[in-house]
């Protein structure tokens, strides 16, 4: 038989089980969502379900966490990745902001510094899940390093928009309330005076909203109950979570897609900002992380996190904080730009870094 019919025929069956693609099923759900609305496709998830299935993933990546934490402690590299991720979360909203202030007005600079400063759960999420399935090993901390890098942005967006003046001038933000309901987004109740919040407000929204309390509560009990408490939650905390993550990222996809039609009324410029950013923050991510010897699973982790921006926790917390700034233009950015960015584009592209630097 020539040779190379004896190598097509034994490529075959690693094909077939890689798949056409050997792409994450997750991500090929966010992507079928996404041409689902493209399409017009009547295709839709109740939002009741939508909420039960985000639940259950933070649920189950803290759960999860916590074991991971029981069963190898904190080590000193666990310890560097956190304290690198608050760094992360420190620094990338103050560069951020002189480069939106030149684009944007005050306030919404200071709300894109806080979107953009503060994480994505989903994306870290959907990085997990290829990290699993690729058999790649990433320290249970990880959670807690994603947790504490949900709200440094926040407050720091607050102090340099009070830090560079007031100003009654600048325009009004939209009242996106009912839009976000419809949408699956938290709403938060306008503030009838227009002014910001107090401090006391924003730290308790920040801190104690419910994605963050989820995950810091779910990593306790996991970190608790340990390795019997994992045996009686596999089934569920485990195997399901690749099926509930397909689901999720379906309706993300639907989502994000109708957040892309928002984007044809925004500036290139920050079209540009959200795509740009990710990257050079990915980069940052890895370059510190090697030289500081994170290891490969962790680094990929940071830099996913450096990478996204939210479009949950941070919005509801921005409309309380900076009721001008505009709601339709942070959470466009983040959820129909940066977000299936991230998901087709940058995951891929930052995993392959870190294979190739680790």
């Amino acid at each position: 038989m020539p040779a190379q019919i004896t190598f097509m025929l034994a490529a075959e069956p690693a094909a077939a089980a890689n798949g056409l693609l050997n792409i994450s099923p997750p991500v090929l759900f966010f992507i079928l969502g996404v041409v689902a609305a493209l399409v017009r496709s009547n295709l839709r998830m109740p939002k009741a379900l939508t909420k039960s299935l985000s639940l259950y993933l933070m649920w189950a990546i803290g759960f999860k966490g916590g074991v991971e934490l029981t069963r190898e402690g904190l080590p000193a590299g666990g310890i560097m990745a956190i304290a690198l991720a608050v760094a992360l979360a420190i620094v990338v909203p103050l560069y951020c902001f002189p480069i939106l202030r030149r684009l944007v007005d005050r306030s919404n600079a200071a709300a894109l510094t806080g979107v953009y400063g503060s994480v994505s759960v989903v994306t870290f999420l959907t990085a997990s899940a290829v990290l699993q399935e690729r058999g790649v090993a990433f320290g249970g901390h990880m959670v807690a390093a994603m947790t504490l890098m949900e709200f440094p942005a926040i407050v720091i967006a607050l102090i340099l928009l009070r830090a560079t003046g007031r100003s009654g001038t600048e325009p009004a933000g939209e009242s996106t309330g009912g839009n976000a309901a419809a949408q699956g987004l938290p709403a938060v109740p306008a503030r009838s005076a227009g002014g910001p919040a107090g401090w006391g407000s924003l730290m308790h929204e920040a801190l104690l909203n419910g994605p963050v309390l989820l995950l810091l509560g779910s990593l306790t009990i996991g970190a608790l109950s340990g390795e019997r408490g994992y045996a009686v939650f596999k089934p569920l905390c485990t195997d399901v979570f690749p099926g509930v993550l397909a689901f999720f990222l379906l309706d993300m996809g639907l989502l994000a897609a109708a957040r892309m039609r928002d984007i044809l009324s925004i500036p290139r410029s920050l079209v540009l900002f959200a795509i740009v950013a990710p990257l050079f923050n990915a980069a940052l991510a890895l370059a510190a992380a090697r030289l500081l010897g994170v290891v490969q699973g962790d680094a990929f982790l940071l830099a996913v996190l450096a990478a996204s921006a939210s479009y949950i926790a941070a919005p509801a917390a921005l409309r309380m904080a900076i009721p001008q700034a505009k709601p339709s233009l942070y959470i466009s950015l983040a959820l129909g730009v940066t977000f299936p960015f991230n998901i087709a584009v940058g995951i891929p592209l930052y995993l392959a870094a870190t294979t190739w630097l680790w």
